[in-house]
């Protein structure tokens, strides 16, 4: 079968490698579509994601829709549609009993904080535990459903924050993450829902997913102590920053947007004086099962893919998911001339 993978920075190798078969409680899917996420252009630009450095060839890819090619059980009929919960959870610690997605030792497609390097979903062929799939509804195209696990880190996020119905939501950052996360706090509730960020393209996409309003950075100015919830969507010092002055007296600040493992200058005397609830959000425990549904009723959601590419032009695909300007969620096509 045919593979993508990382060498290094900005090195990307198409190689031809055995095809897997699945193992006893294994299943093989042919994939169709992959999306790239911002870790994926971390280690792609960088030769990195955070800590996480490619030291092997890395296949990138945690977001994925396909179709099952094989199951020995016999309990998936080939040609199935499905998504992929992305984890393979570790060992509970004191504390995390009910976070799997927390726990120490598992592991994540496409990711390099496994040694050997954890392969994603940017191939022809993947091969996954039968408990990681996701049986996609006949109302749910491929394409759309490339978007479930972003939509389901989404919403995590407002899982981690509580009850949202009736507040005033604000999302800070409209890349694809924040597009969902403005669509996710609508699912749950929320009264009115504000998108900031600093293109007007980012937020003309949010406006086509549900948002309420937006606020371009630079000339708008987000009122200070005005909403019960910030969802912080870009990883920005600033942006973390400003979610704090933004968010009312005693407000929760939930941040979702990854952040450098490096030392930021952050302001945080609002987040005391007005003594703000604030949340770290990494991944999601099963909230893809949610993110399917929703992507299944609301058709309007598939407005956050903006670009189908090939996997012969994959480094243009790369390129165009870097500039937020003009893209939100890119996918890679996986090979689509086969036959």
């Amino acid at each position: 079968m045919k593979t993508i993978q990382i060498d290094s920075a900005l090195v990307l190798t198409e190689r031809e490698v055995p095809t897997p078969d699945p193992g006893e409680g294994e299943v093989r899917i042919r994939v169709d579509f992959v999306g790239i996420c911002g870790s994926d252009l971390h280690y792609y630009f960088e030769g990195a994601n955070g800590a996480f450095v490619v030291e092997e060839p890395l296949a990138p890819g945690h977001e994925l829709s396909g179709r099952v090619d094989l199951d020995p059980s016999g309990r998936w009929a080939v040609g199935t549609p499905v998504t992929v919960h992305p984890a393979r959870f570790g060992t509970p610690t004191d504390g995390t009993e009910d976070a799997p997605h927390l726990w120490p030792g598992g592991s994540y497609l496409g990711s390099a904080s496994t040694h050997p390097h954890t392969q994603g979903a940017l191939s022809e062929y993947l091969v996954v535990d039968e408990g990681m799939l996701r049986a996609l509804p006949e109302s749910l195209p491929l394409e759309r459903a490339a978007l479930a696990e972003p939509l389901a880190v989404a919403l995590h996020a407002v899982t981690r924050v509580g009850d949202v119905a009736g507040a005033r939501v604000l999302v800070s950052g409209a890349g694809p993450i924040g597009l969902l996360a403005a669509a996710a706090a609508r699912a749950r509730g929320a009264a009115r829902v504000t998108v900031v960020d600093v293109l007007p393209e980012p937020l003309a996409r949010a406006l086509a997913v549900g948002a309420d309003e937006v606020l371009r950075l630079g000339e708008d100015a987000v009122p200070a102590d005005a909403f019960d919830v910030v969802l912080e969507c870009s990883g920005a010092a600033p942006a973390v920053s400003a979610a704090f002055v933004a968010a009312r007296r005693r407000g929760v600040v939930a941040q979702v947007g990854m952040v450098p493992d490096v030392a930021r200058p952050v302001n945080l005397a609002p987040a005391i004086s007005k003594e703000l609830t604030v949340l770290g959000v990494f991944r999601f425990r099963d909230e893809i099962d949610e993110a399917v549904r929703m992507l299944a009723d609301d058709p309007a959601l598939g407005q956050v893919v903006t670009h189908v590419v090939g996997s012969d032009d994959v480094v243009r695909a790369f390129d165009v998911a870097r500039d937020s300007s003009v893209s939100g969620k890119v996918l890679v096509a996986a090979w689509p001339d086969r036959t």
